[in-house]
């Protein structure tokens, strides 16, 4: 019975018990068999291959099969030795050992430089990383915009033997393709680099339209000039030891046929027009032919056509391959859109989930009522979205050409599609909206009034509503001048009176985060006196910010604080740094700072970055801290619809607790990065636009970024800041300001004081006390 019972209640248990056994079984033979048949195979073809086997060979195989787990090795800098800043190199492709993908070389000259060579320029120069011209002719005066490299003899062998030369010598290292072309050469530069990436780089390559020489065999080929070449990199610097004796040894009088002689007397190489499945296609264009009538497979398909007479032809010749691959870009996009249509049916949101215009990002979908992006509101001759802040302005400039735009492309794609059986004719614009989406680009959204001509004459007003997108285009790289932060920085600290008590507090942060980690920079203090301060018999009020920066001079040996002393009745910014520029080289680059500001290593060296001589100032805004009487460090919820808490300061330390909230404060322009020579050629336009009277009062009523602004050419970037945390303080807003100065002084000041949340708790605390 009990026996009976006890099967009963281990009967559905039975199946994992017999499984569990079963496969503990399978698992022990599976394991002797493996260690049967693997070790002596092993141990043979080990000794076999490296004589007697070694008793830890088996060891490191087993130990091979695990797997490891990386370990993280801390820092640790010896504080013995001196610290060593690193530089690194000036591209970050030197450091990977990467390169250019393809140089293209042109040879002209004096007839030519400035017609035929700058058509060339100006139809494919912006499609390669670097385009040089070669002449022969000595102390050749470059175009705008072209490198022009001058050999000094026009002789063709000689000129062809410098210019490879030139190539080896200075960009052997940095491309792995070498272009050669003549300036009356007209180059389809897509389909050039497209055939430069399909290629093998480790192969010498001589590719081009294959020439037979007079005479020779068939094998004995050269590349044609006049349609261009292909050199890879492994070829010329094989042949660069060659050509001092291919000069000597070879007459010719074309380049083209000189260079392929040289190549195969000394390499064995000669011109192929075909090479891994790819093929040079070129066309040789008749005189007198219209490229607008040429419609051959031969001219379509081509890479390059030759010859060309004259720069009108070039562009046309431009202009007529543009408008090919624009036709090719417009069908590939056709059927890209039909292919998507077909599969979004078997997705599982259907065609609801096609978004408009097919192919392209859905709008950008707000999780929060803080990311709805805006509409702007325009009309044809106004704006009600100012960049000031005012209710309406006038719609000019690129805004107004932009709109334009939009409206004749609307008009264009309605009549398009309901012609021949009706025509629109664009009365005026009812309303238009736009708004920027960053995953999309601008949305158009226009009420249009139109008068719609029907097949008979009919007339009609009609009102209607067209949506349209201008979709971000390719994602470029813009070229910037070249920056580095090994640069020093010159930071100008200008001081008042009343700044005086807090200038220690400054000088042991600048201290810590600029001296102690060796930071190539330098500090100015600039000692502003006022009238009556500091005479004979006075107290000097900046006794103690002296003897503070001495002693920062005794602890940190090797540094020196300047200061300069000056005296002014109402101090302007302008006339303070027209000071200290005087006393530095035109290439210093200064960083004007304050005395609340704390500048450390990732802010100087954005100022090294961002301040590009001849090119743009860098004015950063920095995070200004709430007042900490209504801005406590553990603020009480706000009221309902106070709105949100304001934000922490960035890099806010979270271990000591919740911090002050703030804000970056757009309002204060009194940092700045420039160089020394662009403030003074700033200055110097001032002085030239202004004269007199007229001068000294927009001295007054001017900052360093206002100078920059109005009377600079130079871009200037202002941006957030996040390493510049400055504590709460009052600004002195001096009434000897401008208005626009002194509103902007005041504005800061109170907006600075607290968020929403916390100035409406104020208040309702404030009332609260009022009423009991």
């Amino acid at each position: 019975m009990r026996l009976s019972s006890l099967l009963a209640l281990l009967r559905p248990a039975l199946p994992l018990i017999l499984g569990l056994s079963l496969g503990c079984s399978l698992s022990l033979l599976r394991v002797s068999w493996i260690q049967g048949e693997g070790e002596d195979p092993c141990v043979e073809a080990v000794g076999d291959r490296g004589g007697p086997q070694n008793p830890d060979s088996r060891a490191r195989l087993d130990q091979n099969d695990e797997d490891f787990k990386p370990r993280i090795v801390p820092y640790y800098r010896d504080p013995n030795k001196p610290y060593k800043k690193v530089l690194r190199t000036r591209y970050i492709q030197t450091e990977l050992g990467s390169r250019e993908r393809l140089l293209v070389a042109v040879l002209t000259s004096r007839a030519t430089l400035s017609t035929l060579a700058v058509a060339v320029n100006r139809t494919v120069a912006h499609h390669f990383p670097r385009l040089l011209y070669f002449t022969g002719q000595r102390g050749a005066r470059a175009p705008a915009g072209m490198q022009v490299v001058s050999h000094g003899d026009e002789r063709p062998a000689w000129l062809m033997s410098e210019t490879l030369r030139h190539l080896h010598t200075h960009f052997g290292a940095d491309y792995d393709w070498f272009f050669i072309m003549q300036d009356d050469t007209y180059v389809q530069a897509p389909r050039l680099a497209a055939l430069a990436g399909h290629l093998s780089i480790n192969q010498d390559l001589y590719l081009g339209r294959a020439e037979e020489f007079i005479g020779a065999g068939e094998q004995a080929r050269y590349c044609h000039g006049g349609f261009g070449y292909l050199l890879s990199r492994s070829l010329l610097l094989r042949l660069r030891p060659h050509l001092d004796g291919c000069r000597g040894d070879i007459l010719s009088a074309r380049p083209d046929e000189w260079l392929g002689r040289c190549l195969i007397d000394s390499l064995g190489v000669g011109c192929v027009s075909q090479h891994q499945g790819q093929q040079y296609r070129s066309f040789e264009l008749a005189k007198n032919r219209d490229p607008e009538k040429e419609g051959s497979s031969a001219f379509l398909s081509a890479f390059a056509v030759h010859p060309v007479s004259e720069g009108t032809l070039m562009y046309r010749l431009h202009k007529r391959f543009s408008a090919l691959e624009l036709e090719r870009a417009y069908s590939e996009i056709e059927q890209l859109q039909a292919q998507i249509r077909n599969l979004t049916v078997l997705t599982p949101e259907g065609e609801a989930g096609l978004s408009w215009p097919v192919g392209l990002p859905a709008p950008f979908t707000p999780h929060s009522r803080f990311e709805v992006l805006g509409w702007d509101y325009f009309t044809e001759q106004h704006t009600f979205s100012c960049a000031d802040g005012a209710p309406k302005c006038p719609l000019q400039g690129a805004s107004r050409a932009d709109v334009g735009d939009a409206l004749e492309t609307a008009l264009e794609q309605l009549n398009r599609r309901y012609q021949p059986r009706l025509r629109f004719q664009k009365q005026r614009l009812l309303n238009g909206y736009r708004r920027f989406d960053p995953a999309r680009g601008m949305e158009y959204t226009l009420d249009l009034l139109l008068e719609c001509v029907t097949q008979r004459g009919h007339r009609r007003a009609l009102a209607r509503r067209v949506s349209l997108l201008r979709p971000l285009s390719r994602v470029e790289i813009l070229p910037m001048p070249y920056v580095t932060e090994a640069t020093r920085v010159q930071l100008v600290l200008p001081l008042l009176v009343a700044e005086a008590a807090a200038a220690p507090a400054f000088l042991e942060a600048f201290a810590a985060n600029v001296l102690e980690p060796r930071e190539h920079a330098l500090l100015t203090l600039l000692l502003v006196y006022g009238p009556r301060e500091g005479g004979r018999g006075a107290p000097d009020p900046f006794l103690g910010v002296k003897a503070a920066a001495a002693e920062l001079e005794r602890r940190y040996p090797g540094t020196r604080l300047a200061w300069l002393a000056v005296r002014a009745e109402a101090p302007s910014q302008v006339r303070l740094m027209d000071v200290v520029s005087k006393k530095h080289p035109v290439d210093t680059l200064f960083f004007l700072t304050t005395v609340w500001t704390r500048p450390g290593p990732e802010v100087l060296n954005r100022c090294r970055m961002n301040a590009i001589s001849g090119w743009q100032a860098f004015f950063p805004v920095h995070f200004q801290e709430f007042n900490p009487a209504l801005s406590p460090q553990r603020s009480p919820p706000g009221p309902p619809g106070a709105g949100p808490d304001p934000p922490s300061p960035p890099g806010a330390d979270p271990s000591r607790g919740a911090p002050i909230g703030g804000r970056f404060d757009r309002q204060a322009s009194a940092e700045g990065c420039f160089y020394n020579a662009d403030y003074l050629a700033a200055r110097a336009r001032l002085a030239g636009e202004l004269a007199g009277q007229e001068e000294e009062e927009a001295l007054e009523g001017l900052e360093v970024m206002d100078v920059f602004l109005r009377f600079s050419g130079l871009h200037l970037f202002r941006a957030v800041e996040p390493g510049l945390v400055q504590k709460f303080s009052l600004r002195d807003c001096s009434p000897r300001l401008s208005e626009e100065l002194y509103h902007r002084c005041r504005l800061s000041n109170l907006e600075g004081l607290g968020g929403r949340a916390q100035l409406a708790m104020a208040l309702f605390e404030q009332e609260q006390a009022n009423s009991t």
